[in-house]
């Protein structure tokens, strides 16, 4: 994930880290104004998937843009990212201009006004 934090940050991008999805979701309640996760599937103590549940647990991140990023490309990986709650999967080694369609498309997708702040 941190090669593409770099390719993020080229473009301008604000990138936060977090070493599993416990201390992510502690990223996510202590900064205000996060537009979008990246979602690393494979994390210890707590996985992608469960992290994604729970983010979406709370409502105030229920239209939170999740976009699962895993090198699991195998049949029902898709699937499970999704159904956990991932607004859109890509898989690893991830293509620059794919994950930037990705994020450009999911946060389209959401209202004005949607973002973490709502």
């Amino acid at each position: 994930m941190f090669a593409i934090s770099g390719m993020l940050e080229t473009y301008g991008m604000t990138v936060l880290h977090a070493p599993n999805g416990r201390k992510g979701i502690e990223v996510l309640l202590a900064n205000s104004g996060i537009d979008l996760i990246l979602m690393d599937v494979m994390m210890p103590e707590m996985d992608g998937y469960a992290t994604t549940a729970a983010v979406r647990a709370m409502q105030q991140y229920a239209r939170l843009p999740i976009i699962a990023v895993t090198a699991k490309a195998m049949q029902g990986d898709r699937e499970k990212s999704l159904a956990s709650g991932a607004s859109d999967y890509v898989t690893k080694p991830v293509d620059a201009d794919e994950l930037l369609d990705t994020m450009q498309r999911v946060l389209g997708e959401r209202g004005p006004g949607e973002g973490a702040d709502s």
